[in-house]
């Protein structure tokens, strides 16, 4: 686990509160998040091995920095399948887009396959972050 002082990637990371702990109870398919306060939570009733809470932690802080504007949010176009595969995700156009760079970031698959742009933008979002 990481230390939760210092945070991951510049972003904090705490203990769910007792609603968040409600909706991770009865979402255990969603492994965590950024919350609101940009802080990372995990659900607690995951069953993610070490390495990927640490990939998710990667995930939510490259959210957490596109959220606060640390790093130009990204603008490109998602791919066909990917319009698909999040139209229920979110509204949020900015939303879709920071979770497939977040996901192309930490490795997770669910992001599809990435365009030349996405890849270009994940490219300068892991030199930002000093992701090896």
């Amino acid at each position: 686990m990481p230390d939760w002082d210092a945070g991951v990637y510049g972003v904090g990371v705490r203990d769910v509160e007792p609603g968040e702990d409600k909706y991770f109870k009865a979402n255990p398919h969603v492994a965590g998040m950024a919350a609101d306060d940009d802080k990372i939570i995990i659900n607690p009733y995951s069953k993610l091995s070490d390495k990927e809470k640490q990939l998710l932690m990667l995930n939510e802080a490259a959210r957490v920095h596109m959220r606060r504007g640390m790093i130009d949010a990204p603008r490109y176009e998602l791919s066909p399948e990917q319009a698909k595969a999040f139209a229920s995700y979110s509204n949020s156009l900015d939303d879709q887009r920071q979770t497939i760079a977040g996901r192309i970031l930490s490795g997770d698959p669910s992001a599809l396959q990435p365009t030349p742009d996405q890849l270009d933008y994940v490219s300068k979002l892991r030199q930002f972050m000093g992701v090896k």
